[in-house]
This record gives structure tokens, sequence and C-alpha cells, in this order.
């Protein structure tokens, strides 16, 4: 994280908090990897999927320590973070296989540890190595991560950010009621509450708004005014960004005094926490997005999860580990951002799904340095809800997938009632993402999105042995994200 965002109190206590962890790591060797998505992303699935594969021996020939057959016994075993709320993996996995709904997403964060017993590849790591490795899967909501930028803004910075950015497309309709309301408030008037939660009320109107399944937008801090929990109706979250402020400091008791107030406070409260006792202590990180939602929600929702990834890669600090950075301020030097839902496409348009997500945060990537082994993306699906088939049209052989839609799902016109299972043909992604990007750039090209029809669909119902035994949660490419987050810790 750059300097500008911590103080040296800041930096003194996460060094802190990183010797302690090592001390532990001496006698458990541990890694602790974040897991966190953009907009209904699949964060519950994904750690869901990973903890059954690994426990129930999934099907994974990428994951090189179990298809070597080196992973000699997995178990949950209770975390070392007592105040932090424990994953519920057991009731997650429950609704998945029993009950074939997909399980609440991620309100706020979680933590689980699964540890793996394992025979090191080389004979000298056979020797020298205690051959356990624990991973600690800390659970958490994008929007928090998205927050971070904050720490390194100033209000009026943030004020005019989120004004600008409110004043373009499809979101100056959605920011049209809390704008006039700000716009029309002398900010040099005295404080008043009520004027400030109406604003605050207004302002997270135009957020939740931004990021129903309607607009699927991606930027959208402050987040916790989207899932505010045990702070709602604090100061700290209420507050509202404001047009118009000057450079002059604002005068003592004014409106804009509150606000600027308030937005420190939320940084001292919410973000510098999170920031200092979880977001520095991880040590790698997988970033999920839902790019089939936005491409198919048009131009603006790719642009902001362009921006939103931006945003995000630029919190990370790349770079491999130091004996000393280890110890008292770690990098997370290994980062993955996924694109989920690859089972809503058929498989011939998977490395077109990595390309579009590889071009979306190529920008970022060049801007913070990290290349090579420090970044990697690439499509996947946690839960395969669908399988693949074709169908002849016309003479032609199409390729369709084929699953069971949710109940109140409309394909056609056609309603589905949650039991029958069909086939639809997801569209194509085009080979070349960059007409996507320069239809953005350009702001108004006639240049069509491709058509690509996202369906919900349920879980799938897991097949059984001959002996009876169920099997373990099907996925596409789950394995190669393990092999790339924690495999070479096994090797």
């Amino acid at each position: 994280m750059p300097p500008s965002l911590t103080s040296f109190t800041d930096s003194a206590l996460i060094a802190l908090d990183n010797l302690a962890d090592r001390a532990n790591a001496l006698a458990n060797p541990t890694l602790r990897l974040g897991v966190t998505g953009l907009s209904r992303a699949g964060k519950t699935v994904f750690i869901s999927s990973l903890v059954h594969n690994l426990l129930n021996g999934g099907r994974l020939p990428l994951f090189e320590a179990t298809r070597s057959g080196r992973v000699s016994n997995v178990r949950l075993e209770p975390q070392p973070d007592d105040a932090i709320p424990r994953f519920q993996y057991e009731d997650h996995i429950q609704a998945l296989v029993r009950d074939r709904v997909w399980p609440d997403s991620t309100r706020a964060i979680s933590e689980l540890r699964i540890t793996l017993d394992y025979q090191s590849a080389s004979g000298w790591g056979r020797w020298f190595s205690p051959g356990r490795l624990s991973i600690d899967i800390v659970d958490y909501p994008g929007e928090w991560l998205l927050d971070l930028p904050l720490l390194a803004q100033d209000y009026k910075t943030f004020s005019d950010n989120t004004v600008s950015l409110a004043q373009t497309g499809v979101r100056a309709e959605l920011a049209r009621d809390w704008l006039e309301i700000a716009s029309s408030l002398d900010i040099d008037a005295p404080a008043d509450e009520m004027t400030a939660k109406r604003l605050a009320e207004s302002f997270a109107a135009y957020l939740k708004a931004c990021k129903s399944d309607e607009r699927s937008l991606s930027t959208l801090p402050p987040g916790r005014f989207l899932m505010p929990g045990d702070l709602e109706g604090s100061p700290a979250l209420t507050f509202s960004p404001l047009p118009g402020i000057g450079t002059e400091k604002a005068a003592k008791g004014s409106l804009r005094a509150m606000m600027e107030r308030r937005f420190e406070a939320y940084k001292s409260i919410v973000v510098k926490p999170f920031f200092r006792e979880h977001f520095a202590r991880l040590d790698r990180q997988i970033v999920l997005i839902d790019a089939l939602q936005a491409v198919n929600r048009g131009p603006e929702a790719v642009q902001d999860l362009e921006r939103a990834l931006g945003d995000v890669l630029a919190c990370f600090r790349p770079g491999k580990n130091s004996l000393l950075s280890s110890l008292v301020g770690r990098r997370i030097d290994k980062v993955l951002v996924a694109a989920t839902k690859a089972d809503h496409l058929h498989h011939e348009s998977h490395d077109r799904l990595e390309n579009l997500t590889a071009r979306l945060v190529d920008r970022a990537v060049t801007a913070i340095g990290m290349s090579g082994a420090g970044i990697e993306v690439m499509a996947l699906a946690s839960v395969r809800a669908t399988k693949e088939a074709s169908v002849r049209q016309d003479g032609v052989s199409l390729p369709v997938i084929v699953g069971t839609p949710i109940a109140g799902e409309t394909i056609n016109g056609e309603v589905f009632d949650g039991n029958r299972s069909t086939a639809i043909f997801p569209g194509d992604l085009p080979e070349d993402p960059e007409p996507l990007f320069r239809q953005i750039d350009a702001q108004g090209a006639s240049a069509d999105l491709p058509d690509v029809n996202v369906i919900r669909f349920r879980p799938p119902k897991l097949e059984e042995t001959a002996g009876g035994i169920k099997l373990s949660v099907p996925h596409i490419r789950l394995d190669r994200a393990m092999q790339f987050l924690f495999g070479d810790k096994l090797a």
C-alpha cells in the first residue's frame, strides 16, 4: 500500500501484526488467502466449492499436489482469529448440494481454516518441511476493497470525483434526486442533522440504484452505504459528497465542515481498521468478477468494471516478499482476477472470456507494474451448473448449454418453474475484445455489444457412484485457480 495511505502508527501496528503471524507460522506454516468479488460474482460459492473439493477428493487434475497423490489428509480446523465470524461452510454447502439453491451473498467479513497434510515433492523438502499447510481463507465484500483508495483522498477530492462520475451516462439519471438536493444547499450554512440525514439517504439510494441488477455498476464507494450493518444511522455513515467545494477552508460549524469531519470519521472507524487488521495481513488474493453481466448490461457497465478493477488493483503492493518485508510489511505477491460463470458459455468462448478479463485489467496492471507471476486472469465456474450439448437447426449444428433455470427466469416469454431443464444458445463473445473498449472509449460509437444470454441456473444435482457415494461439486478450472494461489506452497 502506498505510504500516503498509512500513518507511522498504522505501519507500526501492521508490522506488529505481521510479526505475530510469522511467529505463529513457525509452528504451523500458514497462508492467508483473501477472497473478494464485485457485484454478485460468487465469493461464497467459490469458497464452498474449493473447500468441498479438497475435503471430498474432487476432480482436480491441474492441482499438482493432489494429482501426484502427495496430499494425505485435508481437514477443517478452528480459525486463529476469534473475533472474526466463521465462514459457515456447512450451511452454504448444504444449500448448494441438498437444496440446490445459491447461498446468500457476503455481507461481512468471515474466515475459515483448512489444513492440508502433504509430502514434499523433493527429498530435501521432506527432510525439513513439516508437510503441513494451513490456509486461512478470509472472505470479505468487494465494496470494502473499493473503499481503500479513500484513505489517500481528502473530502474535496472524494466529492469532486464522486460528483463528476455521477454526472456521466446512466448515472446522471440515477443521481438526479441526490444532486438536486445537494446543489440546492448552502454548504457554508450552519450544520443541521436532518439535512445531513436527507443528504446521506439520497446519496445511498443513488449508490443502491447503480448496483441494482438492471445497471450492474461496480465503482460504488463508500461501500458501507450499501451494507451498513451495525453502523446504520451512525454519524460515520451520515454524510454525502457535495458539489462545488472550493479550496478555502470550511467554516466552523458549517454543513461542509460536518461532512468533512464525518468523511474522515468513516475512514478512521471503517476503512483503516479493515486495512490494518485484515487486508495488510493477506499473502494471496483472488478477485472474482461477473464480466458476463457487465457485457450484458452494456458499455457503461463494462467501463465501470474496468474502472473498479483499476481502483482495486492499485491497492495491492506488487512484488515478491523479501525476508524483511515478509516479517513487517507483507506484500500480496499473487493476485488472481477470475471471471466467474464460465459455465454460462460454451467452452469455445472460454478463451474469449479470459481475453476480455485480461483486457479489463490491462491498464491497471501496466500502471502499478504487476506482471508475470504477480497477477493472473482466468475464466472459471466455481460450481458448474450446466452441461454442453449441440442441436441441429436448419441443417446447422449449434453449441448449446443445458441446465435448470431458477424459478421465475424467463426465456422467449416462457417462465420456468425451477424444476424443468432446458437448452439455450448462450451467445458468443468476440474473439478480439478491443472493439468493446473502442466503443466505450469513443463514447457513442455504434458498434453492437455481443448478445450474451445471462440466465440464472440452479446448482446441479450431484451424481452418485455405483456405491451410492455422492461426487464432489463439479467446476471449471477451480483446480487451476488453486494451483496458482497456493500450489507452490505444497511443493
